[in-house]
């Protein structure tokens, strides 16, 4: 396989830094630069000169701060997971909510939401909620005697189907005043409610998740030769597979509970990442990573910023996501 040009490789580590060094300059609170950096230096160095205001210290590092590195992260998060997903599975149109994690975990959150439990309390039952869905279909493809990855997959669209009814069954209960609401504006997908608390419940499973896939990468290039070449090769493909989609489940579920349903990311930054270094998993999940991470903290400034009101994130991906990806149909991608 061809290795990538390391300016692109440069470029990859850098846009992602350079983007969340920006966003902290970019929000409805206004403040300087100067006043920020100012801050910032001051918080590292506690000799550093700068008397800041507490509404600064608060917008920036206890709302801006912790968003940035949320959007970062889930980017990230459901960028790696479909790659390795569509690794997994030979199949380019394969995403990170192929195996109904995504409804589980809508569930979990709606199901919270009508009990009028806590912000926590609600990511917590939604983290819960895509672990159980994706529990359900590893069952189904276990309890199969033909166990396959297409039952594995035809799996997923039962459990995904069953939790979305069940989804779509509370909404049709809620109070239309205060808990429809709530409920709709979580499946659309936000970053409004980011927290300290909602960063640090993310991140032990997400790196640990993203962690395993990337010592892995390597092994997801044999099984994406297919199955047989991959046991001729000496690979335990059934505990290959188990792990993966362990490690996809843990991450997109820490993703989804704290972001709600964002959609596209999983499907279209895996296709980006093949155009610029091409198919080998070896470079392309470290460049899912800084892909999927920079874009979604992109479109998360322009949600926060481009109106008075917040627009959902999973509104601006489909919209912006469906005709890349018909671009992408049109003009041909590796897809191995």
């Amino acid at each position: 396989m061809k290795k990538p040009k390391r300016g692109i490789i440069i470029l990859l580590v850098l846009i992602p830094i350079g983007l969340a060094v920006l966003s902290l300059f970019i929000g409805k609170y206004h403040a300087s630069p100067g006043d920020i950096i100012g801050m910032l230096i001051s918080k590292i160095v506690p000799s550093f000169p700068h008397n800041s205001s507490p509404n600064l210290e608060t917008a920036i590092l206890q709302v801006r701060l912790p968003r940035i590195l949320l959007a970062l992260l889930v980017g990230m998060s459901l960028a790696i997971s479909g790659a390795s997903y569509q690794g997994l599975f030979r199949n380019p149109l394969v995403s990170s909510h192929i195996l109904g994690v995504a409804s589980g975990a809508s569930f979990g959150a709606a199901l919270g939401i009508m009990l009028s439990a806590s912000p926590i309390i609600v990511q917590i039952m939604a983290f819960i909620g895509g672990i159980v869905a994706v529990g359900m279909a590893l069952l189904i493809n276990r309890f199969n005697h033909a166990s396959s990855t297409l039952t594995l997959v035809l799996g997923g669209m039962i459990i995904g189907a069953l939790f979305s009814s069940l989804v779509s069954l509370l909404t049709y209960t809620a109070d239309p005043n205060t808990k429809l609401p709530a409920i709709v504006f979580w499946l659309m997908g936000s970053l409004a409610s980011s927290s300290t608390k909602a960063l640090a419940f993310a991140i032990p499973p997400m790196l640990a998740g993203i962690l395993v896939l990337l010592l892995i990468r390597w092994r997801i290039n044999v099984l994406s030769m297919g199955e047989e070449e991959a046991k001729a090769l000496g690979v335990n493909t059934d505990a290959l597979r188990i792990t993966i989609v362990v490690c996809c489940t843990l991450v997109t579920s820490a993703a989804v509970c704290v972001s709600g349903v964002i959609g596209w990311i999983g499907l279209i930054i895996p296709h980006f990442g093949r155009m610029l270094v091409g198919p080998d998993h070896k470079v392309l999940l470290p460049a899912c990573l800084a892909i999927g991470g920079a874009y979604l903290l992109l479109i998360d400034d322009v949600a926060r910023t481009a109106t008075m009101a917040e627009i959902p994130l999973g509104i601006l991906t489909g919209i912006i996501g469906a005709p890349i990806f018909a671009y992408l149909l049109t003009k041909g991608t590796r897809w191995s």
